[in-house]
């Protein structure tokens, strides 16, 4: 009887360690069709217009940015089945989990519809209609205006930010604001402008790839070092932006104003070298990450602000 047991034990762990092991693999497929490295900055930026408005955290937001969370990564699902076909086209996007055979479309239809029913459920709950209509209005813009709009114009990112400035506005009325309150119009602008060098930055990487799936570039109406220079404009217009953001008291602390003002000037001063006549692969790489990570301090400062300083 020992043997016996001996031996089936290895077999029922190796067994378990398969089974972990295959979902482990579907759940990555799943994050990656679901983009949920980028969707969880967006529910990020829900929680901030939800702090923002009520300087609290409570299980509300916590849902709440799981609403939007599956919200996004719903139409982010979506956007892979549009795409797939343009996707196998491309370097960057060739492993994807539909054009590599990760995944069905049939399958990845199914995970798209469950992402979008449990995330209106959870703004339904505990949010307002206002917020459900906004995730509604952020849905139509990507998936049925932005994605089949970048096919036919170089310049489909200029209305197509403003799916990035819906999240917080999301999160603000949730917590009770006017969708068109200043302070949210603000930071909305704020998440409206990142959008634009974000993407064109994502265009001076991938470039050649963008061209390959026939995509409309900015490349074939300027040249390299005119982009460059209105990519750098963008950035600079962003740091000016976030000045705003003290002018219609979304902050009030002279400690955190003086903190914004010396990150615009470094995100300025790291990205220069965008008009310079030659820049490298390496240094675009740089300055999307420079921006980036500005973005995210300003947000995290703006949460201080609130859940900290405000209350002394």
């Amino acid at each position: 009887m020992a043997v016996y047991q001996d031996k089936i034990e290895p077999k029922i762990e190796l067994e378990f360690s398969s089974l972990t092991a295959a979902l482990r693999k579907y759940l990555s497929i799943v994050a990656e069709l679901g983009k949920f490295r980028i969707t969880f900055f967006v529910a990020f930026s829900t929680s901030v217009g939800f702090i923002l408005f009520n300087s609290t955290l409570n299980f509300d937001l916590l849902f709440i940015s799981l609403g939007v969370f599956l919200l996004a990564s719903g139409s982010s699902a979506i956007n892979h089945i549009q795409e797939r076909n343009l996707d196998k086209l491309m370097n960057r996007t060739i492993n994807r989990p539909l054009p590599s055979g990760k995944i069905g479309l049939r399958s990845a239809i199914i995970l798209s519809m469950l992402f979008l029913v449990f995330g209106f459920a959870l703004l339904g709950i505990y949010a307002n209609l206002v917020s459900v209509l906004l995730g509604f209005i952020a849905i139509i813009w990507y998936n049925i205006i932005y994605t089949p709009l970048k096919r036919k114009s170089a310049l489909a990112v200029v209305p197509g930010s403003v799916i990035g400035a819906i999240p917080p506005m999301i999160g603000w009325t949730a917590a009770g604001g006017y969708v068109f309150d200043t302070q949210i119009l603000t930071l909305a602008l704020f998440f409206f402008i990142w959008q634009i060098p974000h993407f064109w930055l994502l265009l001076l990487l991938y470039n050649k790839d963008y061209q390959k799936a026939g995509y409309p570039t900015l490349s074939k109406l300027f040249s390299e070092i005119q982009i460059r220079r209105v990519t750098f404009i963008w950035i600079a217009a962003l740091s000016t932006t976030c000045m705003l953001i003290p002018v219609f008291d979304l902050s009030s602390s002279l400690i955190i104003t003086t903190i914004l003002l010396l990150l615009g000037f470094w995100l300025v001063f790291k990205t220069r070298y965008l008009l310079k006549p030659s820049s490298q692969r390496i240094q675009f790489r740089r300055a999307f990450g420079n921006i980036n990570i500005y973005v995210l301090l300003v947000v995290l400062l703006l949460i201080i602000d609130r859940l900290v300083i405000t209350e002394f």
